[in-house]
C-alpha cells in the first residue's frame, strides 16, 4: 500500500482551500513538493482539479485536521482503510478497461495528454486511458467530432488511470527519446581568434579607405593645378 492519499494533487487542492495547514504539512502528506503546494494556492498549478475531500474517503478525520492545524510541526497520517481492495491487474499489452461512466471523459483526457506529455507514444496513450488511435489522431489533428467542445483534463484526476501509471508511462517516453545529435565541424572559434580578425579586417577597410582618399586628393590638386595655370595663361593675354 502507499503511503500517498488518493489523488494526491486533488486532496492537496481541498486541503489548500479549506484548511490552515501549512504549504510542508499538506507536501508532505500528499507526498508532493512544498513548491508545488505553494503553487496550487497561488492559482499557478493544478488548475481545473476539483478538490477532493480526504474526510469523505476516509483517509483523514476532521480531529486530525484540527490538530495540525493547531501544531504546525505535527505531521498527517493516512487511516488504515478497513477494507483492503486488490487493485485491478491487467496485461502489458492489453488496453486499460475504462467503465462506462467515464469514457466520455476520454477525449478530455486524451487532449491533456497531448498537450502536457507529448513525448507518450500512440500506443501509451491507449494504454493509459483505454482508446483507439483513430480517435488520439482526430484530437491531435483537431479533426474529432466534439473537438471545439473538449476541455484539456487530468486523466488521474478523472480517475482514468492512476498517477504511478502515468509517471511510469512518461519516464519510459523520455527513456526512448533520440538524444539531440551533435553538429560535426560546427565548432565555435574562439574569442581571442574572432576578435582578431574583426580588428585585422577593420584596419584593412581603413587603410582602403586612407588610400582611396589619397587618389582621389592627387587627382583634385591636379585638377586644382591645371585651373590656375588656365588662369594665369588668360591674365598674361589680357594685360598684352
Amino acid at each position: 500500500m502507499s503511503d500517498a492519499p488518493l489523488m494526491p494533487k486533488a486532496t492537496a487542492v481541498w486541503l489548500v482551500e479549506n484548511t490552515s495547514l501549512s504549504f510542508d504539512q499538506v507536501a508532505e502528506f500528499c507526498k508532493l513538493h512544498p513548491l508545488e503546494v505553494k503553487a496550487i494556492a497561488d492559482g499557478d498549478a493544478a488548475q481545473g482539479i476539483k478538490g477532493l475531500d480526504p474526510i469523505q474517503t476516509g483517509q483523514l478525520t476532521r480531529e486530525q485536521i484540527s490538530e495540525a492545524e493547531a501544531d504546525p510541526s505535527k505531521v498527517l497520517t493516512l487511516i488504515a482503510p478497513k477494507v483492503v481492495t486488490p487493485g485491478a491487474e491487467r496485461g502489458k499489452k492489453g488496453p486499460r478497461y475504462t467503465p462506462v461512466s467515464r469514457r466520455q471523459d476520454r477525449p478530455n483526457a486524451i487532449l491533456w495528454l497531448v498537450r502536457n506529455h507529448p513525448e507518450l507514444k500512440d500506443a501509451q496513450i491507449i494504454r493509459l486511458v483505454g482508446t483507439t488511435k483513430s480517435t488520439i489522431q482526430g484530437i491531435r489533428e483537431r479533426t474529432h467530432w466534439n473537438a471545439a467542445a473538449l476541455a484539456p483534463m487530468d486523466p488521474v484526476t478523472l480517475g482514468l488511470c492512476s498517477q504511478t501509471d502515468l509517471d511510469l508511462e512518461v519516464q519510459l517516453a523520455n527513456k526512448e527519446k533520440p538524444k539531440a545529435a551533435e553538429v560535426a565541424g560546427a565548432t565555435l572559434l574562439p574569442a581571442a581568434e574572432t576578435t582578431a580578425r574583426k580588428e585585422a579586417e577593420a584596419a584593412a577597410a581603413a587603410q582602403a579607405d586612407e588610400q582611396k582618399g589619397g587618389d582621389l586628393n592627387v587627382s583634385a590638386v591636379f585638377a586644382k593645378l591645371k585651373q590656375l595655370g588656365g588662369k594665369e595663361k588668360v591674365e598674361d593675354a589680357d594685360k598684352e
